[in-house]
């Protein structure tokens, strides 16, 4: 079942509803969408894409490969904050009305039918189609005897030395299975044919052994890599377990994987060095108690049930995997030189106006800047930055790092500043999740160069995107901001869509020096000029906003409310949504992910409709538009629609007053994805996602729509 797509997608008070309206049904159930439920919904989007046989090969397997690491994630985030609650005795339910326990079953009972099709796409499709390409993973037992011989020396070589087998019994106790760690799992008995004075009264019986794989060696070994041609690591290991057990029987070796509680929480209260608290807790994090076992499928069901007993995990936390182990580690092929196989790189432009006589300050106090990532390159923040610390003007830059990437130019050009004498302040969020131990680097590594690195706010996550510089011009001060929807990471800004601005504006400069002196000395000033900041107003902000557009429409006015975010999960937001319906307003919201409000419901949402898109990017941007009678208001920012946004982090939002640029996120862009019929799913009454037809039209895909063309202003 699809739905049709209608061509007039954005319109100030439109008579027909906008593409892909949900069926209005009669409320009976929930007001409110599981969350985990909704996010294994997202995932489910995101495995859709890999199915797409239209897309090059490389391409599927990326998505393969993302569905996965996203699993990851989930289990080791939101799986593991389920079994704490059941742990814990929380009695709470969720906001539809389930148990974690309940929650945990359902998550099983949707999970298992895609995890099936996800290793079949792999198996039946995308790995038979490379062989086709002259792309092979070539398994041991069918290789010949040369091939068999180089790989044996393989392991003579790399693997021999660094492997250690860890076998079971009474004076051995199960081994500690690290977290998303790969492991061979094999039976080992005692060679009736081979006794040996002093050893012949250890090995009577069969053992359970353990070898974990290398993780800094490659999974996929070459046999001859010039012509794509591999070998499995697991197999090579297994097939000379012999060279690791001489004078013994081993048997066939099986892949299992455990993945383990990954969330931190730090009391901060209690932490006298924020620093030295969190590395302590990222080395617990190792040790955290498992929530799943991965085994290959044909594992005996023997050596199933010793590991699920050993690592202390039950029937409804194994899964079967019918196909390959881990297939983010087959990205491993991407990195080959096959372009045919691999999306066509997309054009990129730079803002001209930004090397106006090579001083981007003089363009920037003719006008601002607004920026569109991917299709316009990062490299106009990056290079800005790099301009403010070679610049002798500059005074000081202060910039807020949430994620920033391995090796980061904006981080050498901060250091750089700071050497040329300028006072520079990182503002570093070290509990950014996953990324902590490289924010640590980074915050070592600017302290050392005299950088001024604070780590936030007490209790709150800085995942505001504010760069601030102050320039000495005709004795005065001119501040000049980049306020933006993602991080300052050059590599995922290549892959994620995002908005941002660039501006002299002396008021949003003015906000942005407040917000500085609130993250750098808890300043309490709260009257931004024209930054919304959470956690201090922004959900309250929010809230007048769609206040105001339901008072305009009960005066008879113009009313109209469309929201892009990742996530929606709000319940005030939410409910201030429904309300809106309730009085007719239409409303459009565009959410990548997550999505706990239910549309289409008469009596609740009839004139709510939501759509997701899932493409080539991943998208990021947060977009917020209010008809507002006419008088048309549009913001960007950091935050998405959730409780932690609102009220746990430090977010910035900053409305767009310039005209051209309202009309473009307005028109251009918000109109491409409520007309997208390439890539668009529509949220469904319940709960359930259909892709978009473009029926009679011709196909429109949103992302790219944007490639090639002239994105400057």
């Amino acid at each position: 079942m699809t739905d049709q797509a209608d061509p007039q997608h954005l319109k100030r008070t439109p008579k027909t509803k906008t593409a892909g309206t949900p069926p209005v049904e009669t409320f009976d159930g929930a007001r409110l969408f599981n969350r985990e439920l909704s996010w294994l919904e997202f995932n489910r989007r995101v495995l859709d894409e890999a199915m797409l046989t239209h897309i090059p090969l490389l391409e599927q397997l990326k998505f393969l490969a993302i569905f996965a690491t996203n699993l990851d994630e989930f289990f080791m985030i939101r799986v593991s904050g389920l079994k704490e609650q059941i742990e814990e005795g929380v009695a709470e339910l969720s906001p539809d009305g389930m148990t974690a326990t309940e929650q945990l079953r359902e998550i099983g009972k949707r999970l298992r039918p895609m995890l099936k099709k996800h290793a079949d796409h792999l198996r039946t499709a995308v790995l038979p189609q490379l062989a086709e390409e002259g792309i092979t993973i070539e398994p041991y037992k069918k290789l010949n005897s040369r091939d068999r011989k180089k790989l044996d020396k393989y392991f003579r070589d790399n693997l021999f030395p660094i492997l250690t087998p860890q076998s079971v019994d009474s004076s051995h106790p199960f081994p500690y299975i690290s977290n998303l760690s790969l492991n061979l799992g094999l039976f080992v008995e005692p060679n009736r044919q081979y006794t040996q004075k002093g050893l012949k009264y250890l090995f009577r019986q069969k053992r359970f052994t353990r070898i974990k794989l290398p993780p800094a060696v490659p999974r996929l070994v070459p046999i001859n890599e010039n012509k794509g041609r591999f070998a499995l690591l697991e197999e090579v290991i297994s097939a000379n377990a012999h060279e690791l057990f001489p004078n013994m029987k081993t048997s066939e070796g099986f892949l299992f994987r455990v993945t383990r509680d990954a969330d931190i929480e730090l009391r901060e209260d209690e932490a006298g060095d924020l620093m030295r608290t969190l590395e302590r807790e990222l080395q617990r994090r190792r040790f955290r108690f498992p929530v799943r076992l991965e085994v290959a499928a044909d594992m005996p069901e023997r050596m199933v049930k010793l590991l699920a007993d050993g690592i202390g995990l039950s029937e409804q936390d194994i899964y079967r995997i019918d196909g390959f182990v881990d297939i983010p580690d087959l990205m491993q092929l991407y990195s080959l030189d096959r372009p045919m196989l691999k999306d066509r790189p997309i054009t990129i432009t730079h803002p001209a106006i930004l090397h106006e006589k090579k001083n981007p300050f003089e363009a920037l106090k003719k006008q601002d800047v607004l920026l569109h990532h991917p299709y316009v390159s990062f490299s106009a923040v990056s290079d800005f930055i790099a301009a403010a610390a070679e610049d002798a003007d500059v005074q000081a830059i202060k910039i807020c790092l949430y994620r920033t990437g391995k090796d980061s130019p904006i981080v050498r050009s901060l250091i750089r500043a700071s050497q040329l004498g300028k006072q520079v302040t990182a503002v570093v969020e070290l509990k950014a999740r996953f990324d902590e131990e490289n924010n640590i680097e980074w915050a070592r590594l600017l302290e050392n160069e005299g950088v001024h690195v604070v780590y936030g706010i007490h209790t709150l996550k800085t995942h505001s995107k504010v760069l601030l510089v102050v320039r000495r011009e005709k004795e005065k001060l001119v501040r000049y901001v980049h306020i933006g929807t993602g991080n300052y990471n050059p590599v995922t800004s290549r892959l994620y869509t995002d908005l941002g601005i660039l501006t002299a504006d002396a008021l949003v400069g003015e906000d942005a020096s407040s917000l500085f002196n609130f993250l750098t000395g808890y300043s309490q000033h709260d009257n931004y000029h024209r930054m919304m900041v959470a956690p201090l107003n922004l959900r309250e902000r929010f809230r007048s906003l769609i206040r105001r557009e339901i008072e305009n429409k009960q005066k008879g006015l113009e009313a109209r409310i469309i929201v892009k975010v990742n996530s929606l999960t709000d319940e005030e937001l939410i409910e201030d949504l429904y309300e809106a319906s309730g009085v007719g307003i239409d409303i459009d919201l565009i959410v990548r992910g997550i999505c706990s409000l239910r549309p289409g419901i008469k009596g609740l949402s009839e004139n709510i409709r939501v759509r997701s898109i899932v493409g080539r990017f991943l998208e990021h941007s947060r977009i917020f538009y209010f008809s507002n009678a006419g008088e048309e208001e549009i913001y960007i920012g950091s935050s998405d629609w959730m409780l932690r946004n609102l009220d746990r982090r430090v977010e910035v939002v900053i409305p767009i007053i310039d005209e051209q640029f309202n009309e473009y996120l307005r028109q251009e862009v918000l109109g491409a994805y409520l007309r997208d019929n390439a890539k668009a799913r529509v949220l469904r009454p319940d709960g359930s996602y259909r892709k978009v037809s473009a029926g009679n039209s011709e196909p429109f895909d949103s992302q790219m729509s944007f490639v090639g063309n002239d994105l400057t202003f």
